[in-house]
């Protein structure tokens, strides 16, 4: 059993192996793919469908994947104290995070809300420190500092700009996917990553839907299915990649990991992003490869320490 394991998840864990540090770097490195790819996956769809219809679509065709994936692997589920627990959370991530999130873009300019969203490894970090007592190296705290240069180089775009409320909304919005993060780690007993994202996710579903509901209802928002099969076809690929892929990936490798280390390989979300919208024909410039090399260096040296 790993070392960095707290003293309840080595009691809990009899009956289902922790992932070697090699499988769970192996883990968020997907999670991070699919991230990335399923943001430019759902940029696409976004203009022709309404956000609060999106989500919910999105996570209903998760929810459809993670069960079948579930039912056919036999995954164990036990209700439990723990497991009702972790299925909550799936309110606070996506649901709670998402839904600020859309707010707060509102009325901030996309670069800001990107570069707020790029304080996520941070914040995990922080919480790490004073909700699990995890010890964070000096080296981890260099590989997180030269892969937030390499962000930055990545995404920064001229006139970021916006109000201050929806500044505070997106970084609510980040606070709440860094929560979601450490809490889930401190959570994760014997339970299966995959039994665990799906109870979350459809805990999510239900939280997207009232609340599309409701803002249907009160004349918030007007809410509109897509209007042809290759729009329905792409929210459904986006909503695998970002919420039931990334998500189980993401989970599965923090069974393995200190949840800051597992927050050191997120910034290489929008070096994903940034590779698939370069395959769709986007020109990057100089310092986006620079600044990509430099995340992909700073996740290496994260994976190369975590691995030994």
């Amino acid at each position: 059993m790993p070392n960095h394991l707290p003293d309840h998840v080595r009691t809990h864990t009899s009956r289902r192996r922790v992932p070697t540090a090699h499988s769970a770097v192996a883990a968020l490195v997907a999670a991070a793919a699919c991230w990335g790819t399923g943001t430019v996956a759902s940029k696409q769809v976004v203009d022709d469908v309404a956000p609060l219809t999106l989500l919910p679509i999105q996570l209903a065709v998760s929810c459809e994947l993670l069960l079948v994936v579930a039912l056919v692997r036999q995954e164990p589920f036990a209700w439990t104290r723990p497991m009702r627990r972790l299925a909550a959370l799936g309110i606070v991530n996506p649901g709670i995070a998402y839904t600020l999130g859309l707010v707060g873009l509102t009325t901030i300019t996309a670069s800001m809300s990107v570069l707020l969203w790029a304080t996520e490894p941070i914040l995990i970090m922080l919480l790490a420190v004073l909700v699990l007592r995890e010890r964070i190296a000096l080296a981890t705290v260099v590989a997180v500092a030269v892969a937030m240069v390499g962000v930055l180089l990545v995404i920064y775009r001229p006139g970021a700009a916006g109000d201050a409320t929806g500044v505070l909304l997106t970084v609510a919005a980040v606070a709440a996917c860094a929560f979601y993060a450490v809490l889930t780690r401190r959570l994760l007993l014997d339970d299966s990553s995959l039994a665990v994202v799906l109870v979350q996710q459809v805990t999510a579903l239900c939280f997207a839907a009232l609340l599309a509901g409701t803002a249907s209802a009160l004349g918030a928002a007007e809410l509109g299915l897509p209007d042809d099969a290759a729009t329905w076809a792409l929210a459904a690929a986006s909503g695998m990649l970002y919420y039931g892929l990334a998500f189980w990936f993401f989970v599965g490798g923090l069974r393995g990991m200190p949840a800051a280390v597992a927050g050191s390989f997120l910034p290489l979300i929008p070096v994903f992003g940034l590779a698939a919208a370069y395959l769709l024909g986007d020109r990057l410039l100089d310092r986006q490869w620079i600044g990509a090399a430099m995340v992909v260096a700073a996740a290496a040296a994260a994976a190369t320490r975590a691995r030994r």
